[in-house]
C-alpha cells in the first residue's frame, strides 16, 4: 500500500511540477535562442559624422574547410582587440567576431586612408602565401551586414551576384615573367549604402560592399607615420586602379595597408536590406524541384489509392464474406498472416530505440524550420539556427522517452529504464563521438573551427542535465500508459514464411525504398551543400518546408507500398524492413555527398577531406533516423487498419 501511494504521488508530482516546469524551460530556452543571442535585429539611426565601427570575423576557405581567426595572421588591429559577444551557433560554426581598425565617418568619404605599416619576415611571409595559395577569404561585418564582394554577370542588366568576403590576395606571372608570385590585397575600396530618412536627416545601412586591390605603395622620404603616398593621394584625388604594381609577399617586404571608403544612397529600405544576399540563388530551380517531387508524390499516391480504394476493398470484402473454415484456408495473401504479423521482431528492443530517437529529430526539425518559415531566425542572426536546433533537440527528448517505451510496452517489454537509457545515449553518444574525433582534428589545425572548451561543456551539459532527464521524464509516463492493444491475437507458434520472388528480397525492396525518397528531396539537397561547404547563404526555407513535407508523405507511401507487397506475399516480418526501408535514402545521401565532393569540390588536404566525410556521415546518420522512423510509423498505422476491418475467427 505504501508502495503504491508513493507511486501514484510521483505520478501526481510529475504531472503538476515535473512536466510544466519542463515546458517553462522550454519556452524560456527557445526565448533565448532567438531573443538574446539576436545581435542588431533593431535598426540603427546613424546622423552625419557618427562612427561606423568594421568588425572582422573568421577566415574562410572552401578549400580547406578550415576557418581561423583573422588576427590569426598579422594584419592592422586596434590599440586592444575586443572580443563580440557569440551564442552556440556562432562558436561552432568557427565565428570569432572581433573589432578592427577599420572606422569610417558616417557620409563622410574617405581617399586612401592609412591603416598601418608593416615588414615581413620569413615566417609571416610563409603564412600570408600559404593562406592565399588556399584561397582565404577575410570575412568584416558593418551593423551586422557581411562583407560582399559585387560580381557583375555576363549579362549586363543582370544584377551583379554578391561573393561573402573578399580573397586575400592572389597568384600570379611577376613583371612579364613565367615566375608565380604570391600578391597580397592591401588596399580596399569599400562601399557603404545607406537609406537615408527625409524626416530625421539620419540614415541607416542598407549595403556594405568591398573592392580589394593590391597595391605596393611608395612614398617620399622615409617612413614616418604622415608620409603622403605617390601612389594613392587624397589631396591629389589620385585613386588606386589595376594599373599599379601589385604587392608581393616576400620576406623582408614593406606592405601598407590602406582604405577607400565611399557612400552611396540607395532606395533599399532597411528592412529590406537582406533580400540582396537570399535572394542570389535562382527561385525557378527551386520551383522546379518541388514541381519534381510532386509528380513523385503524385505517382505514389495513386499507388496508395489504387491499393486501398480498390484492392484492399476488394480483399477485405471478399475475406468478410467467406463462410467456412475450408474456404478460409484456401485464400492466400496478407490475411493468412495475421496470427503473425504483430509478432515482436528480433532486438525489439533496439528498434524502440530507434523509433523514440527518429521522434526527436522530427520534432526537432519540424519546429525548427516553423520557427525558420515565420522569421523568428533571421539571417541577421549569426549561429541562431544552429542554436535553436540544440536546444530544441534537447527539449525534445521528453517525446523521445514517450515514443520508444510507448512502443516498447507495446512489445510486452518491462524494463523501460533500460530502454530510456539506450534512448538517451545510443544516437547522441554516436554523433558526439565522431564529432569529439573531428574536432580533434581541427584542434591539430589550430583552426578557430575547434569548439572551446566552455563550448563543449555547455553541449554536454544541454546532453545531461536537460536531454537525458526528459527522456526519463517521457519514458515514465509512457510506460504508465496502457499498452497499444494489437487489432488480432498473435499464436504462439510462428508461421514457415514461403519462399519470396527475387524482387521481395529484404536488401533488394529496402534499397528501392530509398530512391523516391532521395530523388524528392536531392535538388534542395544541392543548395544545402553549397550553403554549408561553398560559404554561401542559404535562408529559402519556405521552399524547405514544402520540401519536408513532401519528403513525408513520400516516405510514408513509399513504406506502405512496399509492405502491402510483402504481405500479400506472406512475409510478415516488416518491423525493421518498414524503418528500413525509406531509411535507406540516407544511403543515397552519402552516395551524392560523395559524388559532391569530387564534382564540386576543390579539397585537396586529407584533414579537410576527413571533416567534410565526417560531417556528411553524421547527417545521414541523421536523415536514417528521421526517414525511417516516418515510414515505421505509416506502416504500423497501416497494418493496423487493414487487419481491423476483417473478420478473424
Amino acid at each position: 500500500m505504501g508502495r503504491g501511494g508513493g507511486g501514484g504521488g510521483s505520478m501526481e508530482f510529475m504531472q503538476k511540477q515535473v512536466i510544466p516546469l519542463a515546458i517553462n524551460l522550454f519556452l524560456l530556452c527557445i526565448h533565448n535562442a532567438y531573443c538574446f543571442y539576436l545581435p542588431g535585429v533593431a535598426p540603427e539611426d546613424f546622423h552625419t559624422g557618427a562612427n561606423l565601427s568594421v568588425k572582422v570575423n573568421k577566415l574562410t576557405s572552401t578549400k580547406t574547410q578550415l576557418p581561423y581567426s583573422y588576427y590569426s595572421l598579422p594584419f592592422c588591429h586596434p590599440e586592444s582587440i575586443v572580443d563580440s559577444r557569440e551564442n552556440l551557433g556562432e562558436v561552432l560554426r568557427g565565428d570569432r567576431i572581433e573589432n578592427s581598425p577599420y572606422v569610417f565617418k558616417m557620409r563622410e568619404p574617405e581617399l586612401c586612408h592609412v591603416v598601418c605599416r608593416l615588414i615581413l619576415d620569413a615566417n609571416t611571409a610563409k603564412e600570408f602565401k600559404e593562406k592565399i595559395d588556399d584561397e582565404y577569404r577575410v570575412n568584416m561585418i558593418l551593423d551586422n551586414l557581411p562583407l560582399v564582394v559585387p560580381i557583375q554577370r555576363v549579362e549586363q542588366q543582370a544584377p551583379p551576384v554578391y561573393q561573402l568576403g573578399f580573397y586575400m590576395g592572389f597568384k600570379g606571372l611577376y613583371a612579364g615573367t613565367k615566375e608565380e608570385k604570391s600578391f597580397l590585397n592591401n588596399h580596399l575600396s569599400f562601399t557603404v549604402k545607406y537609406h537615408k530618412d527625409l524626416q530625421t536627416d539620419s540614415a541607416r545601412i542598407v549595403g556594405f560592399e568591398v573592392n580589394p586591390y593590391s597595391v605596393k605603395h611608395e612614398y617620399d622620404g622615409k617612413w614616418g607615420g604622415n608620409n603622403r603616398l605617390t601612389t594613392c593621394d587624397a589631396h591629389a584625388k589620385r585613386t588606386v586602379s589595376n594599373s599599379n604594381a601589385p604587392q608581393e609577399v616576400e620576406d623582408k617586404q614593406e606592405v601598407i595597408f590602406t582604405y577607400d571608403v565611399n557612400f552611396e544612397e540607395s532606395d533599399v529600405k532597411w528592412a529590406s536590406r537582406w533580400d540582396t544576399y537570399l535572394l542570389m540563388n535562382d527561385d525557378q530551380i527551386h520551383w522546379f524541384s518541388i514541381v519534381n517531387s510532386l509528380m513523385i508524390v503524385l505517382f505514389l499516391s495513386g499507388m496508395v489509392a489504387m491499393i486501398m480504394l480498390r484492392t484492399l476493398y476488394r480483399d477485405i470484402s471478399k475475406y468478410n464474406e467467406l463462410e467456412t473454415q475450408e474456404e478460409a484456408q484456401e485464400e492466400t495473401g496478407w490475411k493468412l498472416v495475421h496470427a503473425d504479423v504483430f509478432r515482436p521482431p528480433e532486438k525489439s528492443d533496439l528498434l524502440c530505440v530507434y523509433v523514440g530517437t527518429g521522434v526527436q529529430f522530427f520534432g526537432m526539425v519540424l519546429v525548427t524550420m516553423m520557427f525558420a518559415v515565420l522569421g523568428f531566425l533571421s539571417p541577421s542572426n549569426r549561429g541562431g539556427l544552429m542554436t535553436a536546433m540544440l536546444f530544441v533537440w534537447a527539449f525534445m527528448g521528453l517525446f523521445a522517452g514517450y515514443a520508444s517505451t510507448r512502443l516498447f510496452k507495446t512489445f510486452k517489454g518491462a524494463e523501460w529504464k533500460k530502454i530510456a537509457l539506450r534512448t538517451s545515449f545510443l544516437f547522441p553518444a554516436t554523433v558526439f563521438g565522431i564529432f569529439f574525433v573531428l574536432n580533434a582534428l581541427i584542434w591539430g589545425q589550430k583552426s578557430s573551427g575547434a569548439v572551446p572548451f566552455g563550448t563543449m561543456f555547455a553541449l554536454v551539459f544541454l546532453w545531461f542535465g536537460i536531454s537525458v532527464p526528459l527522456v526519463f521524464v517521457g519514458s515514465y509516463v509512457g510506460f504508465k500508459k496502457p499498452a497499444i492493444e494489437d487489432p488480432v491475437k498473435t499464436n504462439k507458434i510462428p508461421r514457415q514464411i514461403p519462399e519470396q520472388a527475387w524482387y521481395m528480397n529484404p536488401i533488394f525492396s529496402t534499397l528501392i525504398g530509398g530512391i523516391l525518397p532521395f530523388g524528392a528531396v536531392f535538388i534542395e539537397l544541392f543548395f544545402i551543400l553549397t550553403s554549408i561547404w561553398l560559404n554561401q547563404f542559404y535562408y529559402i526555407f519556405g521552399f524547405l518546408f514544402i520540401v519536408f513535407i513532401i519528403l513525408i508523405v513520400t516516405c510514408a507511401e513509399i513504406t506502405v507500398v512496399l509492405c502491402y507487397f510483402q504481405l500479400c506475399s506472406e512475409d510478415y516480418l516488416w518491423w525493421w524492413r518498414s524503418y528500413l526501408t525509406s531509411g535507406s535514402s540516407a544511403l543515397y545521401l552519402f552516395l551524392y555527398a560523395t559524388f559532391y565532393f569530387f564534382t564540386k569540390l576543390d579539397i585537396s588536404k586529407p584533414v579537410s577531406g576527413m571533416l567534410y566525410f565526417g560531417y556528411m556521415l553524421i547527417a545521414s546518420y541523421a536523415f536514417f533516423v528521421l526517414t525511417g522512423t516516418i515510414g515505421f510509423y505509416a506502416c504500423f498505422w497501416f497494418t493496423r487498419l487493414i487487419y481491423s476491418s476483417v473478420k478473424i475467427d
